[in-house]
């Protein structure tokens, strides 16, 4: 009889479900941590938490009895997957229970900075009646900048429209066409947004390119008296500068509903005027407990019964067999998916996908699936992976279209990926030589070969002597290390690109270095992960 642990608080509907269900027993044991949840985790079969336990590789050593995790909630950051997936276990979340909570929380944020609420109330518990000292503002006709517009952005865009308000939006893997069906102005770049917005909320995961979105350089060019909503990821606004921001004038308000570290109960911003702060309380509504508790027990007696995996965060819908038979393609995809987002950062409108070779006659539809997900990795508010990569490019509008081509061309087997962008287009094609080494093998029109992988540089140029010089100088005055470089070029004396592999990530001084050296047309820095380096559902 299979048997699950409830490690965290659980609404008592998810535990009346799982009261109910057939042939399946359960224990609540909260609290636990070290060997104690490590032996614990041994004897279920099955575990529901919320964000409050921890699950680290310790806690999952030598188990071979618990066969699934489900987190009651979004985010999975307080389990280690990869150590889950080495075990054989199976990971899933509840990604739309939370979603109308947390968007009413932003508005709710939004009203009480617009409104002065906590301050005016706290000035009555202290006895006064500062009736002329609290002036507030209405939102409607006012801006709010969205940044990030997956399934909770989109709700408080709404809410936001309901109440009379211009909203504005930021999504690299937004259409035009689709955000204006939603009533949202597409704006390209979040820079580009600053100036505009009386309003700014942010719902992105926390990630290299989201960690201190808002930093001291931004509030140079945000609109004078703008206020910043946070209940997203605690890090993607930098706390100090949002304290700079509020000392200098600049912003009228911030409200924090998340911190970089939690539990949090010191920060630069506790106390100062102009500022709303709450405990991470975004989902903390019975209605949301309910949902993401009950969600959860559906889960995990669905996959204890019967095996159906959904909502899956670390696993492949693939048979082991199929899975190693593709598994090089669809690394050279996935990699791919992760190069075409840094090139093509906004306005992303159609992708075609040419697959050539030997791979034309195999399952194109999961090579698809894996560039979905390379794609889509780090831009969205919840993981991604080959089970529903394609369904959230085709939420956002982005075409994809694929064609293949059993003529192998000048490799066994290659993927060729043209990326649509407003009125420009952009190719890059890639392959695997031996069975786990991806390679780029073109850009634009040029052939090429470079590793697919690590801190990579690609600068467009104009053939003429003493670029690739002028390049290796720079970097070497700014202490970057190139590892192997490549250049391909249509003809001699026109236009050309060059790749470099380097040994770490350059600085933005270096990149600016080597963007003003002559004939240099265009730069983008990309980070790729390293060689051999799988993403969870691939690794297998």
């Amino acid at each position: 009889m299979p048997s699950v642990i409830v490690l965290d608080k659980l609404a008592q509907e998810g535990l009346d479900m799982l009261e109910a269900a057939s042939g399946i027993t359960y224990e609540v044991k909260t609290g636990l941590k070290g060997d104690e949840l490590r032996e614990a985790l041994n004897q279920f079969d099955g575990a529901i938490c919320r964000s409050g336990v921890k699950i680290t590789p310790e806690s999952l050593e030598g188990n071979r009895k618990l066969k699934a995790i489900v987190r009651a909630g979004v985010g999975t950051d307080n389990i280690d997957k990869p150590a889950a997936t080495r075990a054989g276990i199976v990971v899933m979340n509840t990604p739309a229970g939370n979603t109308l909570s947390t968007a009413e929380h932003s508005i709710a944020l939004m009203l009480a900075l617009s409104r002065n609420v906590a301050p005016a109330y706290q000035s009555l518990m202290n006895g006064r009646w500062d009736r002329g000292k609290f002036m507030g503002t209405q939102v409607a006709g006012k801006t709010l900048g969205v940044i990030g517009l997956g399934r909770i952005g989109l709700a408080v865009a709404e809410r936001a429209l309901g109440l009379e308000m211009r909203v504005i939006g930021y999504d690299p893997f937004m259409t035009e066409e689709r955000a204006q069906k939603l009533g949202i102005e597409l704006i390209k770049t979040v820079d580009e947004m600053l100036p505009q917005v009386d309003y700014l909320t942010v719902h992105t995961p926390l990630t290299d390119e989201t960690r201190d979105l808002i930093d001291m350089p931004q509030l140079d060019v945000i609109k004078p008296g703008a206020r910043l909503i946070n209940c997203a990821r605690g890090g993607i606004y930098n706390e100090k500068a949002l304290a700079a921001g509020l000392e200098s004038g600049k912003l009228a308000g911030v409200a924090l509903d998340v911190y970089p570290e939690e539990p949090c109960t010191d920060s630069p911003l506790f106390g100062m005027l102009g500022v709303v702060c709450t405990p991470h309380l975004g989902a903390s509504t019975e209605e949301a407990q309910t949902s993401v508790a009950t969600e959860a027990v559906e889960l995990l007696t669905a996959f204890l019964n019967t095996g159906a995996i959904r909502h899956a965060v670390n696993v492949t819908p693939l048979d082991p067999k199929t899975l190693e038979s593709l598994r090089g393609y669809l690394d050279v995809a996935y990699r791919l998916g992760r190069l075409s987002a840094a090139l093509q950062p906004s306005g992303l409108s159609s992708c075609h996908l040419l697959y050539r070779g030997e791979i034309a006659g195999k399952d194109t539809k999961l090579l698809t699936s894996a560039f979905s997900a390379g794609l889509l990795e780090g831009a969205m508010d919840e993981p991604v992976n080959l089970v529903n990569a394609g369904m959230m490019l085709q939420d956002r509008g982005i075409e994809v279209v694929e064609e293949c081509n059993s003529d192998m061309g000048a490799f066994r087997g290659s993927m060729t990926v043209e990326l649509t962008s407003g009125g420009t287009k952009q190719r890059i094609s890639g392959t695997l030589f031996g069975k786990e080494m991806p390679r780029l093998v073109g850009v634009d029109d040029q052939r090429l070969e470079a590793y697919l992988d690590g801190s990579m540089l690609i600068f467009h140029h104009k053939d003429v002597p003493g670029i690739i010089g002028a390049v290796g100088t720079t970097f070497g005055e700014h202490g970057v290390n190139i590892a192997q470089m490549a250049v391909g070029r249509t003809q001699p004396g026109g236009e050309a690109v060059g790749v470099l592999n380097l040994d770490g990530d350059p600085s933005s001084a270096a990149i600016e270095a080597v963007e003003a050296l002559p004939n240099i047309t265009s730069v983008r820095a990309v980070s790729l992960p390293k060689a051999g380096e799988l993403p969870s559902w691939l690794a297998g």
